[in-house]
């Protein structure tokens, strides 16, 4: 099973926890030019991934239902709880009482939680079944060395 790590709702994210940091403005990934000129400046991450920061919540991703849509186990993803999710979006739904990350589709009235893995079956909500769509992904953060 695919699932969320968090046994409770996660508290929204507090400005302190996301720190403005230097970045390069341009980072070749080719052969290295001394002559340019790289020049940096600061960016505050919260300024431009999040747009309500009282509604959202960051979450660590457990298994790999979401892989063809760069979602990876041990990411760690941003959820705004205020956007409207709509067909298309990846989002957090509650299904049963537990949290997975699939994406959203609708079609005539009908809802759909599609795995972004063929190994993985789709979630059709069946009559009494309880699925919310708790929030609406807004990217993954991702580890390479520490």
């Amino acid at each position: 099973m695919y699932s969320i790590e968090a046994s409770q709702p996660p508290e929204p994210l507090r400005p302190t926890q996301l720190h403005a940091f230097d970045v390069q403005a341009k980072v070749p990934a080719g052969f290295p030019s001394p002559a340019e000129d790289l020049g940096a400046k600061r960016i505050d991450v919260l300024e431009h991934l999040i747009r309500h920061p009282q509604a959202t919540y960051q979450m660590v991703i457990k298994g790999d239902s979401m892989r063809d849509e760069g979602i990876f186990d041990g990411d760690v993803i941003l959820v705004d709880r205020a956007i409207t999710p709509r067909s298309g979006h990846v989002v957090v739904a509650v299904v049963d009482g537990e949290f997975v990350c699939k994406k959203l589709y609708i079609r005539a009235g009908r809802m759909k939680l599609k795995a972004a893995n063929p190994t993985y079956a789709d979630i059709i909500p069946k009559d009494g079944q309880t699925v919310e769509i708790w929030g609406v992904v807004l990217t993954a953060f991702k580890k390479f060395a520490l």
